[in-house]
């Protein structure tokens, strides 16, 4: 008797130790989904969209503003999760558009850069181009600078990048379609092989009449002594 005893609490025993492993099994998988939803859900959440300041766009076509028979070409290869190409579209970008291009001196042309800074310049770049086909390539160019995520993953998301089309006042619908069969991948690919064959190797890399004029973000005068010298050049 004392044998079985000794056997049925043996068992007894194993039974509780086997449970409270399937316990601490189960803990273990419920602590590791919390944090994952900690990690992952404000990625797949939109975040609070700014919307952004009224800009004028004279002439705008697409991603270019002006007349496309103006002496002087402008093209600014840019990266929306770039700082500088930040800078420059806060301090430089709406002065000199707004004095070169109503007058016919300029046409002003916006390229991006490929996924120069990784996926998500990638998709952002692309989500503009489909805004592009609703004419408002501008008003979401702006939103996504207003919006400027630098060095945060999912800063551009897909419900983000999403988000900013209904600031930008795109018909959701039309743009979601769009950007989701990634209509634009090639031409975003394609900007980036263009820029390097031009000779950019960053961002901003802006162009004046087919060469480098700055590399980085330059100042409103700056910018304007080269416009004025290919202006006089023609």
């Amino acid at each position: 008797m004392d044998k079985k005893r000794k056997q049925a609490r043996s068992e007894r025993r194993q039974q509780e130790k086997r449970k409270q492993q399937i316990r601490n099994l189960i803990l273990i998988g419920v602590g590791a989904l919390i944090v994952v939803g900690f990690l992952v859900i404000p990625n797949l959440l939109p975040t609070d969209v700014t919307a952004a300041g009224e800009r004028e766009h004279p002439l705008a076509n697409d991603n270019a503003m002006g007349n496309p028979d103006a002496p002087v070409k402008i093209e600014v290869f840019s990266d929306f999760q770039c700082i500088h190409c930040l800078n420059f579209y806060e301090s430089t970008e709406a002065a000199i558009v707004n004095k070169y291009v109503p007058t016919g001196q300029v046409y002003y042309v916006y390229r991006s850069f490929g996924p120069f800074l990784g996926p998500e310049s990638q998709a952002a770049a692309e989500a503009a181009y489909c805004a592009g086909d609703q004419g408002k390539f501008w008003e979401y160019h702006d939103t996504i600078f207003a919006n400027y995520e630098s060095g945060n993953a999912g800063g551009y998301s897909t419900n983000n990048l999403i988000a900013f089309a209904e600031t930008a006042g795109l018909d959701e619908a039309e743009f979601r379609s769009c950007f989701n069969s990634g209509t634009y991948a090639n031409r975003v690919n394609q900007d980036y092989i263009d820029g390097q064959s031009m000779g950019a190797s960053g961002t901003p890399a802006i162009f004046i009449n087919g060469e480098l004029a700055f590399a980085g973000a330059p100042s409103v005068a700056d910018f304007q002594n080269a416009i004025e010298a290919a202006l006089a050049a023609q």
